[in-house]
């Protein structure tokens, strides 16, 4: 059989290609995650030319998102997250609830449907948690107040996207979906009730959770001091990687736990042991490299030509998340006595929406 190099090509294609426009972005001085952008684009569906396979640079870019938040996690501690709560955790279910409301508004106002409208509404009520703490990386200050607010904010939308990525099959036909596969789910007697549904999906979650802190917390630490006891960078760094991997794709089969959510707390339960900093030196490499195939799958999406073929929808859209979603989450921010500059910088960061 011939030899397939689809991945070969993807990946080199992808690292060039962000190498080039991250470069000249960086010249005009502009982030370099926009030349990231423009570089998925390039080898994109919608550009002449090469096209690189999207099913395996989502992949890619999947892996990513494992180990950026798997890093997140070894730079927070649980502590981090609980001093955050009392904001953090209002905040993002008020902001998410205002803005599905105002986005499927805006959607029912277009002529769309009830489901296509709250599917909407709840794509721009989320903030992507890659993005956010790629830019407070850049400034050195995700360890800061405001980037632990903003990373305790996005981990709750995120814990909210699972359970709403669980129920929605089954208010699937509900909301007009057409297909064999959310109807057998909704007349399935265990699936098809709602209230049951939400009860076990949280309570995987909580499951999930508690086995992290009561056995990972201890069990975890202790494998990496036995493979650091052994001298070897490659075993560590194998091991930290397949820590990542295993409990983030573990999560998500068994507990239905995003695989982002799942390395996050894979992360958690290393970051109170003191191989937390090598853990996190040795898996940067990685992470920077594969988050970059992040972005440049985020450009393969972009069809530059639905700005001609409806300029009002999305001069609507944009302003509903650049403007609307930052302000709420500002008010909210306010109103709980935050100090105005965090206020500030924590909102402005939600101008964008989310991965999921």
């Amino acid at each position: 059989m011939p030899h397939s190099t689809a991945l070969i090509v993807t990946v080199a294609a992808g690292l060039a290609l962000a190498f080039v426009f991250g470069y000249l972005a960086t010249r005009l001085r502009v982030p370099a995650l926009v030349g990231y952008l423009v570089a998925g684009f390039a080898v994109g569906p919608y550009s002449p030319g090469f096209v690189a396979d999207a099913q395996l640079a989502s992949q890619l870019a999947e892996i990513g998102v494992i180990l950026l938040m798997f890093g997140v996690g070894l730079h927070f501690s649980v502590r981090d997250l609980l001093d955050v709560r009392r904001v953090a955790g209002p905040g993002a279910l008020v902001g998410i609830t205002a803005l599905c409301v105002a986005g499927a508004g805006l959607a029912t106002a277009w002529g769309w449907a009830v489901g296509e409208a709250l599917m909407f509404g709840l794509c721009v009520s989320i903030s992507s948690t890659v993005v956010v703490i790629r830019a407070f990386e850049e400034r050195d200050t995700l360890g800061a107040a405001d980037g632990k607010l903003a990373v305790g904010w996005m981990v709750v939308e995120d814990l909210v996207m699972v359970v709403v990525l669980v129920l929605l099959p089954a208010l699937a036909p509900t909301l007009g979906a057409v297909g064999g596969t959310p109807a057998t789910i909704a007349t399935d007697p265990v699936m098809g009730s709602l209230a049951l549904t939400l009860v076990l999906t949280v309570g995987k979650v909580v499951v999930f959770a508690a086995l992290m802190y009561v056995v990972g917390r201890r069990a975890v630490p202790w494998l990496l001091w036995q493979v650091a006891r052994s001298g070897s960078r490659e075993l560590f760094t194998l091991a930290v990687l397949a820590t990542a991997l295993g409990i983030a794709t573990g999560a998500a089969a068994l507990f239905g736990v995003a695989v982002a959510l799942g390395a996050f707390f894979a992360g958690l339960v290393i970051s109170e042991s003191d191989l937390s900093h090598q853990a996190a030196a040795n898996a940067l490499p990685l992470q920077d490299a594969f988050a970059v195939l992040f972005f440049v799958s985020v450009g393969m999406l972009v069809d530059p030509a639905i700005v001609l073929r409806e300029p009002g929808k999305v001069l609507a859209a944009v302003a509903l998340v650049m403007g609307l979603k930052p302000m709420a989450a500002l008010l909210m921010l306010l109103r709980t006595r935050t100090p105005v500059h965090t206020a500030v910088t924590v909102s402005a960061s939600h101008g964008e929406i989310g991965e999921f």
